[in-house]
């Protein structure tokens, strides 16, 4: 039925300028996303949605800044699969790749969305090769699994505003870093190797950094000490409220990143903070004690609204991907 559903967007009389179809077997407007894309008229006012059906595509996708208001959305998340397979320091045409060019989906157009889609970097545990990386603003994640190993998701530029609802997101080092000002609700993040989850790098003007909110905090059995972040740059901001904490999550909670000599003492400047958690990895008896425990009021502060709206009053919990044929195929 549900194939059914999303073949009915074939039809001539569904296809419209702001819908585009995309199929590696041949059966849409495109066979690539990337051919998608490239399509898509220059600074769009108007949401163009890039249906995608099932299938592996194996490509290295670029939406640039000029590119916005473009939504991918999947047929199914775990049949619908981008992937590659770059990481830092493997040989390219200009040169060796870097951990910001190892990307496999690289977004930096504003209003960008993503719903029902894998995102995955297949390198291995070679390095740092990030599978989903954002600059843009005012992005949404949603129903989607972000796979890799080292730096799996890069939340990209201090003023990026970034939202991920319900997705899958695993890895092994600071597998979830960057500068962005991001909000994770519902999403289970899973721990592959004995390491470090978050890594955030919020400069001092911003006042919020990343928030995960009623998250689930899961281990692959062979992760049984996991630090829930520590500080890629000073005055990095990370916080963890109502989650689920898995055994994984050693009592200390955070690391300070010591020997990195380009940036001592990042302990000093740096704000983590836990509220409400839940779990054999709350307990905050033995957190180090440069770390927060917000109370009941600053709490308050801490809701999708007042972390990502901005001064264009942006409220991603209301914005829509699917067209109503399509909410029907999840």
């Amino acid at each position: 039925m549900k194939s059914i559903l999303f073949l009915i967007l074939l039809s001539p009389l569904c296809l419209r300028a702001q819908q585009i179809i995309v199929d590696v077997n041949g059966t849409g407007n495109f066979k690539t996303i990337q051919e998608a894309v490239n399509s898509i008229r220059d600074l769009s006012q108007q949401q163009v949605k890039i249906y995608i059906k099932k299938g592996i595509y194996h490509e290295k996708i670029v939406v640039p800044s000029w590119k916005t208001n473009i939504a991918f959305i999947g047929e199914d998340k775990d049949s619908t699969i981008i992937t590659h397979d770059d990481f830092s320091g493997k040989p390219g045409p200009e040169g060796k790749f870097s951990t910001f060019t190892s990307y496999t989906v690289l977004v930096q157009g504003n209003d960008f969305s993503a719903e029902n889609i894998t995102i995955q970097n297949t390198a291995g545990r070679v390095g740092q090769g990030v599978a989903l990386h954002v600059e843009g603003d005012r992005a949404v994640i949603k129903n989607c699994k972000l796979l890799g190993n080292q730096d799996t998701l890069y939340a990209g530029k201090e003023n990026s505003r970034q939202y991920y609802h319900n997705c899958h997101i695993e890895g092994t080092t600071d597998f979830i870093f960057g500068e962005a000002t991001v909000v994770f609700q519902d999403c289970t993040i899973k721990s592959m190797v004995n390491s470090f989850i978050t890594a955030a790098a919020t400069s001092p003007r911003q006042p919020f950094g990343f928030v995960l909110m009623n998250c689930k905090l899961i281990a692959d059995t062979a992760a049984k000490r996991v630090y829930l972040g520590r500080p890629w740059r000073p005055y990095a901001r990370t916080v963890f409220i109502h989650c689920e904490l898995g055994a994984h999550i050693v009592p200390a909670g955070w690391d300070p990143w010591a020997g990195d000599a380009r940036f001592p003492d990042k302990e000093k400047t740096t704000y983590y903070a836990e509220y409400g958690n839940t779990g054999p990895g709350a307990s905050v008896k033995e957190r180090v004690p440069w770390s927060n425990q917000l109370t009941a009021a600053e709490v308050k502060k801490y809701t999708v609204k007042n972390i990502l709206e901005g001064s264009d009053n942006w409220n991603p919990t209301i914005s829509s991907t699917s067209s109503p044929v399509q909410s029907s195929v999840k």
